[in-house]
């Protein structure tokens, strides 16, 4: 397998220098699995139909002619527009195959193989190839061609459930089946596989399911139901609203402390702070009673009242931040999660935060150039020309 040229423009220590991804994905769950391998130093070609590109283009914000998610999910890669139907266009991909080390790919099962580029046919081409398909649940079972989006998965899980206020569930606001269910252990079995692979010199073909990977988030109910057959009931667990030491409890100004005091040390101290009488600080006898009275002791003040009272204490209490307070914090700022700059060169460019891999040993991201998402690449290949060499490179 020939090794690639690292761009001299990256650091020579990323561990995954000299890594080649080629990236069939779209949306979310492979984007974002193939930026965190971009941002540990792999080089990712990105697949894309000629002249639409990836769906997510045409979203909204703007950034310049493409959507500012798919500038943020996109940043540093190449692209490469390829119609797969075409005999000679996928003759061309087909012979760079070899150059690559990871495929990842997020079509229904069954699609690869019909446009040419199935695990058997890619890993004849290149035995050693690590070929990753992302799928809602996953290459065998009921369930394969059935579609599904990341409500879907959480739902169908049993996760939505457990996320009940008042005796419905609540619609989640982050991408717990598309990030956590997909995006990560896509990621982690890619690194799995490839320090196989350094072993033995062959590759894997990784089946990620997106609704399966829901389940790790469950492990406390799974745990709770199958060892006393007392499956978890909504909002009745420690960390599902059961508890008082686990909970959200409204402020004067209408926001939220998210209290979350659960060990003795932790929850002596924020009983003292909130002034609890001391016959409700064994919540064991009436977890209800003792939330209750929180309740009413958490909304007598403004939040930047319990802001001062919790500052400095071990109490493992927070107000609720809006994203717009969260992107302002001083660690957050201090620790340069948003330095990093993306978007065309000739635009004002938008913070991107660093995906989630960088070197522990240097956690404050230093001045980073802007990083720009790629053009939609070039269609008109032929079997002579070599695919690596018809990308649109952002410089």
């Amino acid at each position: 397998m020939a090794p690639s040229t690292r761009d001299a423009s990256r650091p020579a220590e990323l561990p995954l220098s000299g890594v080649k991804v080629l990236d069939f994905s779209g949306l979310v769950p492979g984007p974002l699995a193939t930026l965190i391998l971009f941002e540990a130093g792999a080089e990712v070609t990105k697949v894309e139909r000629p002249g639409k590109g990836d769906e997510m283009r045409s979203y909204t914000p703007k950034l310049g002619d493409d959507s500012a998610n798919f500038a943020l999910l996109n940043r540093g890669k190449k692209s490469l527009a390829v119609d797969l139907k075409d005999d000679d266009q996928l003759a061309a991909l087909l012979e760079g195959i070899p150059d690559f080390d990871v495929l990842v790919e997020q079509f229904r099962p069954g699609v690869m193989d019909r446009l040419g580029l199935g695990y058997d046919r890619v890993s004849k081409l290149n035995p050693g190839i690590v070929y990753c398909s992302i799928t809602g649940y996953g290459q065998t079972g009921p369930k394969t061609k059935v579609a599904g989006h990341d409500l879907n998965y959480v739902a169908e899980s049993g996760l939505l459930d457990q996320i009940d206020a008042s005796g419905s569930p609540v619609l989640p606001h982050a991408l717990l089946g598309d990030i956590g269910g997909g995006t990560y252990p896509a990621v982690m079995n890619i690194l799995l596989a490839l320090i196989e692979r350094s072993r033995t010199g062959t590759g894997r073909h990784l089946d990620v399911s997106m609704a399966e990977g829901v389940f790790p988030f469950l492990y406390w109910g799974l745990a709770q139901g199958h060892s006393t057959g007392d499956w978890p009931v909504p909002g009745g667990d420690l960390v599902t609203g059961g508890s008082p030491r686990y909970n959200l409890y409204r402020t004067a100004d209408d926001r939220y402390v998210a209290a979350a005091p659960l060990e003795p040390a932790f929850w002596g101290s924020f009983c003292e702070i909130v002034g609890l009488d001391p016959d409700l600080r064994d919540d064991e006898k009436d977890p209800g009673k003792t939330r209750a009275a929180i309740e009413a002791l958490i909304r007598r003040e403004d939040s930047s009242v319990w802001d001062e009272r919790f500052a400095d204490v071990d109490v493992c209490c927070s107000t609720v931040a809006t994203l717009e307070e969260a992107v302002q914090d001083p660690n957050f700022v201090e620790r340069g999660l948003f330095d990093f700059k993306v978007g065309p060169p000739e635009i004002e460019p938008d913070p991107g935060a660093a995906a989630a891999a960088r070197p522990v040993d240097a956690p404050v991201r230093p001045a980073a150039p802007i990083s720009a998402p790629p053009g939609t690449g070039f269609s008109n290949l032929t079997p002579t020309q070599e695919a690596g060499t018809r990308c649109q490179m952002i410089r």
